[in-house]
């Protein structure tokens, strides 16, 4: 049994760093809620396994680099993937210091973005410790287990208003780092254009509830 080392415990899964036929790989286990019936925890943990899975393929069938999925075993809820070696987004922007590099970066996040919107995948938990830059410099989207597939201009600016807020609560003073994100995600297609006019909408509900308590 190759060790397993965890890495991060979340409110819904467990994930470890470990070895699956001598390849390094990520190994995310979900686990079951005591307050729910058996029979519905089982079908909302499948679920959920079966839906990550299937937004990390649609990604890698439109060339979105995401993690490889390496296996998928229903009988323990566990998502074997490719481990991706690299700093996070989080950790890159906290080292770095040159703006036009980190322009340049936040252009690749918006057009990634707007890809993946395009295709109708919405990640559900843009942050930037949910992105990686892997050792060729490419960027790496990972962690969709609150994932789903929906053509909505609200749910894609709801995932651009997730990870603006992740911004402002995790990097101060960025408001110019998201502003690249942004004209790089609407700078090609107009189909961009109802998702940002929704982002505004958004906000404003967001601002509302922050001003109500």
């Amino acid at each position: 049994m190759a060790e397993q080392v965890l890495i991060r415990q979340g409110a819904e899964a467990r994930v470890y760093k470990t070895e699956l036929s001598g390849r390094a790989v990520i190994a995310k286990q979900r686990f079951s809620k005591k307050y729910r019936h058996p029979d519905l925890d089982r079908k909302l943990t499948r679920g959920r396994l079966n839906q990550e899975a299937r937004s990390l393929k649609r990604c890698l069938e439109h060339n979105i680099r995401v993690p490889e999925i390496v296996r998928v075993d229903k009988d323990t809820a566990t998502l074997y993937m490719e481990y991706v070696a690299g700093p996070t987004l989080k950790e890159w922007i906290f080292d770095n210091s040159n703006e036009q590099e980190e322009r340049q970066l936040m252009t690749v996040v918006g057009m990634i973005l707007f890809k993946m919107h395009s295709n109708n995948i919405i990640h559900g938990d843009l942050t930037t410790s949910n992105i990686i830059i892997d050792d060729q410099g490419e960027m790496v989207l990972i962690d969709f287990g609150l994932s789903q597939i929906s053509v909505s201009a609200e749910d894609k600016a709801v995932d651009l208003y997730v990870l603006e807020r992740a911004f402002i609560s995790t990097h101060p003073n960025s408001e110019r780092l998201f502003a690249s994100v942004l004209e790089a995600y609407g700078a090609e297609d107009s189909a961009a254009e109802p998702i940002l006019r929704r982002l505004e909408d958004v906000r404003q509900r967001g601002r509302k509830r922050d001003m109500s308590g």
